[in-house]
């Protein structure tokens, strides 16, 4: 365990909802995870019967997540990540990726859901070398992110900044690039920004199966043109292939495995000049 402790404020004590469904439960339910409650179940079935390829989509997710950290590792050097919207744990998390292939990385965690809180141990182990930490705040207070993140991390060196599928639940979209632009705007040079959020333009079903299911009274998720999430990198240099659908994003070669299929989820990675 990392000497730093979760830290902790009102949200934290939020009583946890079991009535309305929540896109974290959701997502962990379709990730194959038991931290969900079967009003997320079957929100997460209904969600499926309308369009079965979301859960590609979450896993698609989480793998892209595991090339850009081995990316960031291995080939960029990075040693410390602010992962910001972390959700509920599940397998290969930021720490066990990163610490599997540099033991002396440091992760710190945000996010400020109760339920991901009560987790939050789970996330808050670490190899002896490195150091793992959880900061209770949401995605709406960068400074405070900073602030915090910066009692484990030396924000004067190089760290990812990751922010995977969270930009979504910010409506204004002028709102999440500010927001971007702050958290960026707190790191030094050589540092990288990771984003990867679900996508207008690829798949139709996808966007009617998203604009439904915010209409249900759970928190929203918003899909944008690509453009959109292309913007979130104004001003970094894209690391190659840049922006694009995230199976593409340098894919794995697998035995029998074909030409990876684009789907509605986009993400690139950004090196801070």
């Amino acid at each position: 365990m990392t000497d730093h402790e979760s830290s902790t404020g009102p949200t934290a004590r939020q009583r946890i909802d079991t009535s309305v469904p929540h896109s974290a439960r959701i997502w962990n339910y379709w990730l194959g995870g038991k931290d969900n409650y079967p009003v997320d179940e079957e929100a997460g079935d209904a969600y499926t019967a309308v369009f079965p390829g979301i859960v590609t989509i979450a896993r698609s997710s989480r793998a892209f997540l595991g090339r850009t950290i081995r990316y960031l590792v291995e080939e960029a050097g990075v040693r410390q990540f602010l992962d910001v919207g972390t959700g509920l744990p599940t397998v290969d998390n930021t720490h066990q990726v990163a610490q599997r292939l540099a033991p002396e990385a440091k992760v710190v965690y945000v996010d400020n859901d109760p339920l991901v809180l009560a987790h939050a141990r789970v996330l808050l182990t670490s190899s002896k070398e490195g150091a793992t930490d959880y900061v209770d705040a949401s995605l709406f207070e960068p400074d405070r992110i900073l602030a915090a993140a910066a009692k484990t991390l030396d924000l004067t060196r190089p760290t990812a900044l990751i922010l995977s599928g969270i930009l979504g639940h910010v409506g204004d979209y002028d709102q999440a690039r500010s927001i971007v632009r702050q958290l960026v705007d707190g790191l030094p040079s050589g540092s990288y920004l990771s984003v990867n959020d679900g996508s207008r333009g690829t798949d139709p079903a996808y966007e009617a199966a998203q604009d439904g299911y915010n209409e249900t009274g759970a928190v929203p998720y918003f899909l944008r043109p690509v453009s959109r999430i292309e913007a979130f990198f104004e001003g970094l240099e894209l690391v190659e292939p840049g922006v694009v659908s995230v199976p593409l994003w340098r894919p794995e070669a697998t035995a029998g495995s074909g030409a990876p299929t684009p789907i509605g989820q986009h993400g690139g990675l950004g090196r801070k000049p």
